[in-house]
């Protein structure tokens, strides 16, 4: 825009400058028939009326073919007129202002001349100067809306990206019928939400081929287990079987109902998979449960010679909106798995704290901890840690139907350990309040059951 500007200037200061040439050669051509003195006359008259007098007609000597029409023009520092055979221009300084000079060849009947007019160029230096500081003060300005409006647009434009994202994290093995949300742009971001979107369909359809085998392949084994169980244990009181026979069948009784521990967690979980779950919510003192878990703990606690404590306040209720059995199951779990992994003798305090929102029951042990790179997986399935806890009888399963059952209860359970000093669990349950307890409650975690 600026060097636009100063060509526009200039080029128009250059037309003015050849106009006002044509009407000095037609002013000289129309006084060829008067008087020198007319001629001198006119000719001041017209450098007057025409650019301030800032013209001169030279020989092709150099010398002046008429008088100086000013006083101004007597003083400025023309241009060489000699061995001049083109039109030129040029710029000057005079006075300490700038100028710009146009020399054009004449011919006056025989006589070779040459025409020089001159004008200022100081309006067009304030014109650019004025754009200049317009400028300056314009493109901070201009920048700021350029960036404002910049990252407006780019929002908009990755709003949908953020959605995708938002979605794609949100999304796990428990919900993979969820979709991404397709924007209808007809780009690469709709091509990659149909993709992902096509993909997720296979998983599901993976994962839930998956779910369903478990849950066929474990109700289908639990007749041939509890038949193989049944008949090693009838054999047992044949007092006839020899010794080896007799720990043989012993050591059959003893897997198959190994077997059939882990069958029926597998089978919980699948059912919990299928929404299948059948949990049964009513109000349920939490108090209650934990005295009943600890009461029959009591016996595992000391078959492993473990020390079982019970922090509870006394008289004091916690009642939540639960399923008992799998409340109770919760606290079985919590429980034994503390017993499994601390070493004889050893401690295991079980608490239970009431707020005004919250109940939380913490289940603590002096064992051999986990270590903190096993500590995100201890609630998935089948995850067996550190070989020093791998030593242990255990399927993988008792914490992963903790968390779910902690899931569907809308609880909090977490987990906080040190190696070799034992670990801490914390199940947090909403505490049952009067706003709390009613029908929409029961849908909301019957629905969590399900998923």
């Amino acid at each position: 825009m600026w060097f636009i500007l100063q060509d526009t200037l200039q080029s128009g200061r250059s037309r003015t400058l050849d106009r006002r040439a044509d009407r000095l050669s037609d002013l000289l051509r129309e006084l060829q028939a008067e008087s020198p003195e007319q001629h001198a006359g006119k000719y001041q008259a017209f450098a007057g009326a025409t650019g301030g007098g800032l013209m001169e007609v030279f020989r092709s000597n150099g010398t002046r073919a008429l008088p100086s029409p000013s006083t101004d023009a007597q003083g400025f520092p023309w241009p060489q007129a000699k061995d001049l055979d083109r039109e030129r221009f040029s710029e000057v300084t005079f006075s300490g202002q700038p100028y710009r000079v146009l020399a054009r060849p004449f011919t006056l009947g025989t006589q070779p001349l040459v025409l020089f007019v001159a004008a200022p160029l100081e309006n067009n230096r304030q014109v650019l100067r004025a754009f200049s500081s317009g400028l300056l003060w314009t493109i901070p300005a201009m920048l700021s809306l350029c960036a404002v409006g910049g990252y407006i647009l780019s929002r908009r434009a990755l709003k949908p990206v953020d959605q995708i994202t938002a979605t794609t994290r949100s999304i796990s093995v428990s919900n993979l019928s969820k979709r991404l949300p397709v924007p209808n742009t007809r780009d690469e971001l709709q091509r990659l939400s149909e993709t992902c979107n096509e993909m997720l369909g296979r998983l599901e359809s993976a994962v839930n081929e998956i779910k369903r085998f478990t849950a066929d392949a474990s109700h289908e084994l639990r007749n041939p287990l509890s038949f193989v169980g049944n008949v090693a244990a009838l054999a047992l009181r044949n007092r006839e079987v020899d010794a080896t026979s007799r720990r043989a069948l012993e050591e059959i009784v003893e897997e198959c109902g190994k077997a059939s521990r882990l069958l029926e967690d597998m089978l919980t979980l699948a059912r919990a998979d299928a929404g299948n779950a059948n949990l049964a919510f009513e109000p349920v003192d939490l108090t209650e449960v934990v005295t009943e878990a600890c009461e029959r703990s009591r016996l595992l606690a000391a078959a492993k010679r473990h020390t079982l404590t019970v922090s509870l306040s006394e008289g004091c209720r916690a009642p939540v909106w639960g399923d008992h059995a799998s409340l109770y199951r919760l606290l079985w779990i919590l429980v034994e798995n503390a017993a499994k992994y601390t070493p004889a003798p050893g401690r295991i305090n079980v608490s239970l704290t009431v707020t005004a929102e919250d109940v939380t029951v913490a289940v603590q042990d002096n064992g051999i901890g986990i270590s903190p790179a096993d500590l995100p997986h201890v609630f998935n399935r089948f995850f067996r840690a550190d070989p020093s806890r791998s030593q242990v009888e255990g399927s993988g399963l008792g914490l992963a139907i903790a968390k779910w059952i902690g899931d569907v209860h809308r609880a909090r359970i977490s987990v906080d350990s040190k190696e070799g000093a034992g670990t801490l669990f914390q199940v947090v349950f909403p505490l049952l309040t009067g706003s709390s307890h009613g029908p929409r409650t029961a849908g909301r975690l019957a629905s969590a059951a399900r998923q």
